[in-house]
């Protein structure tokens, strides 16, 4: 199942991070509020149970989440989308996968990885540019291997290649996205897109 996010906000936020004007600090701000923008709507379906509060005043009944949450970020890019969904869902762990581009194949391989206990939680893979989806479908196999039974991905622009990828190997996977766009370029980049992600991110342009 694929979500594209329909928000006058996340628009805004899209054409700073488009821009090729953008300076690094407006990158990483506009990063955040599309994150927060996912976060929000790819854990609308939680599950949730019976609590209390204590207003000021007296106690009232609520609801607060009945599961495990854990976010796995694969890196480089998908750094920046961890902040946010750790401020916005309570006591989140948080996942690494390293992986890293051949530019001359496009082909991603591993490099470092570091998960929590995924048993019993509900889990997030967050990536701001789902392109070819090798390193996206590396990492969900990864995490089915780790014990990763509910997962949903977040990212910020897909492709539709990668989409197709990831919807043949999973099909049961839930993908949210803020932007669906047009195609790979011959280099394997999204088009229009938003150039490195990564190197926008960390200033290394």
């Amino acid at each position: 199942m694929l979500t594209i996010l329909d928000h006058p906000l996340v628009a805004a936020a899209l054409n700073t991070l488009r821009n090729t004007a953008t300076q690094t600090p407006d990158f990483r701000r506009a990063c955040e509020v599309v994150t927060m923008h996912l976060a929000v709507e790819v854990s609308r379906d939680l599950a949730t149970k019976a609590g209390e509060v204590t207003t000021p005043l007296e106690t009232m009944p609520t609801r607060v989440p009945a599961e495990g949450i854990a976010v796995v970020a694969i890196l480089r890019a998908g750094v920046g989308m961890v902040e946010p969904f750790t401020r916005l869902l309570p006591d989140v762990a948080v996942g690494y996968v390293g992986m890293e581009r051949d530019e001359s194949t496009a082909i991603a391989k591993t490099y470092y990885q570091k998960l929590p206990n995924l048993e019993n939680r509900v889990v997030y893979v967050v990536d701001p540019m789902l392109a070819t989806g090798g390193s996206a479908e590396f990492t969900l196999h990864a995490l089915k291997r780790h014990g990763a039974r509910k997962v949903k991905f977040a990212c910020i622009v897909a492709a539709p290649e990668g989409v197709a990828r990831l919807q043949g190997a999973f099909p049961d996977l839930e993908i949210m996205t803020a932007a669906l766009d047009r195609e790979l370029n011959a280099r394997k980049y999204i088009l229009p897109g938003m150039g490195d992600f990564g190197d926008r991110l960390f200033g290394t342009v």
